[in-house]
C-alpha cells in the first residue's frame, strides 16, 4: 500500500491525497452513524483528469474505490467497508457550473456541485431545475444522479434519470467517458449513460452532468386535504390529476401518526384543522403565470372533492407564508423521526392503485411479527413511493430497531413484492438493502447486471460490498 500511496501523492499532490488518520476519520461514517468502514486515504481531486490519474493507479494496484458525494444517502452506499486498503474519492472540490444555456435549456455542471446551488443558479437565469429533495443544500448532483434521486416533484418531472441529457465519467481503468452531450435526440446506438445513472458508484465515477431545465413555475398554490383512508387519497389523486394535468407538481401523503411526531418534536408548527384525521394529502399546483386562475382551479377541484366525499376537510394556502407552513408539516417528518429515535426505514414503491390494499395487509403481517410496533407512513403518493417506516413500541428501548430490523424488513419486503412493487424507490441499495436486493431481484436481471459489472469493472474495485 505504501508504494501505491507514494505514487498517488506524487501524481496528485499531498493537498489532494490525505493520508493522516485524523484527516481520514470524518469520511469513514455515513451521516446517520449506522455504517463505518476503513480507508488508507481520502482523495479530493479538482479536475476530471486528476480523477482519471487516480483511477489508473487504483486499477494498476487493484485498490478499491468508494466515491463519496454529499454523504446524504440513507443506505450506506458512499461509506467504505472494512477493507483497510480502500480509498475514498470525494468530488467536493469539483463544484463548478460549466454552462447554462437558456435557449437549449440545459445546465452542465461538475459532479460535486450542491444541488441547491444548481437550482438557485437556474432560477437566476429564469429557469427551473425541478429535482428537489430534503437534502438539496448538502447533496451533490453526482450523487443524486448515481442514486437516481427522486424527491417531491417526480409526479410532474420524473426521477433524476429523466432530467439527465449527458454524463462525463471516469471508468475503473482511468478512461474518460465523454458523454456530456446536451442533445434531446440522439439515436446512435445504446444509451450508455443510463448504465451509470443509479449505479451507486459501482461502474465508474461520474464527474460531470448535463441536465435539462424547464420553464420556471413562479405561481404555486397548495392545499392540505384531510382524508379518512389511503383509498380516499387514491380517489382524490384520480380527480386532481384528471382536472389539473401537468400543473400537478406534488401529491404527498402522511398519516396522523406522522403529524403527531412533527407536532411533538418540531417547534413553530400548528395543527392544520380543528379536528384530527386519519391521514392528510398535500397537493401543490404550479404554473408559469396567473396565480388567481391557478388558485381558482385548485379551489374548484377541492370543492368537487368535498362534494364527492373524497376528503373530509381542506385548507388552501392564501399566502406564501401559509404555503410554507403547510409544506413544513410534510417536510419536517424525517427530522421528527430522528428526534423520536431509531426508525426502520423502508423506501418502497408500488403500483399506485395497490397502495390502499398494501397498507392494510402489510400492517396485518407486521402485527404478527411485532404486535406493538409503531407505523409511520408518508411519501410521494402521486408516483407510488411510500416511506414505510417502523419504530419501537411505546416505552421500548432504542435498541429495539437493531434487534428487529431484519424480521421487520423481511415482512415489509415480502408484502411489497406480492403487490408487484420495488424494495427501493429512490434511496438505492447500498449496504442496507443488498441482501434483500439479491433475494428479491429477478435472477435473469441479476445475471445481466453482473455481466455489465464485469465489463466495466473486471477487477471489482468500484464500491465493493454495495449493490451486487
Amino acid at each position: 500500500m505504501q508504494e501505491f500511496l507514494e505514487k498517488l501523492q506524487a501524481a496528485l499532490g499531498p493537498d489532494v491525497v490525505q493520508t493522516e488518520a485524523a484527516d481520514i476519520e470524518p469520511w469513514l461514517s455515513d451521516w446517520r452513524g449506522v455504517y463505518k468502514g476503513q480507508a488508507q486515504a481520502v482523495v479530493r481531486p479538482v479536475s476530471t483528469e486528476q480523477v482519471a490519474q487516480c483511477m489508473r493507479l487504483c486499477s494498476q494496484y487493484k485498490v478499491p474505490v468508494v466515491t463519496r458525494g454529499g454523504n446524504t444517502g440513507l443506505c450506506g452506499a458512499a461509506t467504505p467497508d472494512a477493507r483497510p486498503d480502500n480509498i475514498i474519492l470525494s468530488l467536493d472540490r469539483m463544484n463548478q457550473i460549466r454552462s447554462i444555456d437558456t435557449i437549449a435549456n440545459t445546465l452542465v455542471a461538475d459532479a460535486g456541485c450542491i444541488l441547491g446551488n444548481l437550482r438557485r443558479a437556474a432560477q437566476e437565469q429564469d429557469r427551473l431545475l425541478p429535482l428537489s429533495l430534503a437534502a438539496e443544500d448538502s447533496s451533490q448532483i453526482g450523487g443524486n444522479v448515481a442514486t437516481n434521486a427522486g424527491g417531491v416533484n417526480v409526479v410532474r418531472y420524473g426521477m433524476a434519470r429523466e432530467l439527465v441529457l449527458g454524463i462525463e465519467a471516469v471508468l475503473p481503468d482511468g478512461e474518460i467517458f465523454n458523454g456530456l452531450q446536451t442533445l434531446r435526440k440522439d439515436n446512435t446506438g445504446y444509451d450508455l449513460k443510463q448504465l451509470l445513472i443509479g449505479s451507486e458508484g459501482t461502474l465508474g465515477v461520474i464527474t460531470g452532468v448535463a441536465l435539462r431545465l424547464h420553464a420556471p413555475t413562479h405561481v404555486r398554490s397548495v392545499v392540505l386535504a384531510a382524508v379518512e383512508s389511503e383509498q380516499q387519497a387514491l380517489e382524490l389523486f384520480r380527480l386532481v390529476f384528471g382536472a389539473c394535468g401537468p400543473r400537478l407538481q406534488a401529491f404527498e401523503f402522511f398519516t396522523d401518526a406522522c403529524l403527531d411526531l412533527v407536532l411533538t418534536h418540531v417547534e413553530g408548527v400548528q395543527l392544520p384543522f380543528g379536528d384530527r384525521h386519519p391521514a392528510y394529502v398535500l397537493i401543490e399546483l404550479a404554473d408559469t403565470a396567473n396565480e388567481e386562475a391557478l388558485t381558482q382551479l385548485l379551489e374548484e377541484v377541492i370543492g368537487q372533492a368535498l362534494e364527492q366525499e373524497l376528503c373530509v376537510d381542506a385548507a388552501v394556502s392564501a399566502s406564501l407564508a401559509q404555503l410554507q407552513a403547510l409544506w413544513r408539516l410534510r417536510e419536517e417528518i424525517s427530522e421528527a423521526q430522528r428526534a423520536d429515535g431509531p426508525h426502520l426505514k423502508h423506501d418502497i414503491s408500488l403500483p399506485i392503485e395497490q397502495i390502499p390494499a398494501f397498507v392494510k395487509t402489510a400492517e396485518v403481517q407486521l402485527r404478527k411479527v411485532s404486535p406493538d410496533c409503531r407505523l409511520f407512513i408518508f411519501g410521494h403518493f402521486g408516483d407510488g413511493n411510500l416511506h414505510y417506516n417502523v419504530s419501537r413500541p411505546a416505552g421500548a428501548d432504542k435498541s429495539w430497531a437493531a434487534e428487529w430490523e431484519i424480521r421487520i424488513a423481511d415482512a415489509v419486503f415480502e408484502e411489497v413484492m406480492a403487490y408487484g412493487g420495488s424494495i427501493s424507490a429512490e434511496h438505492g441499495i447500498g449496504q442496507l438493502k443488498r441482501h434483500a436486493f439479491l433475494h428479491h431481484k429477478d435472477p435473469l436481471q441479476l445475471k445481466l447486471m453482473r455481466q455489465i459489472k464485469q465489463v466495466f469493472d473486471p477487477d471489482g474495485i468500484m464500491n465493493p460490498g454495495k449493490v451486487l
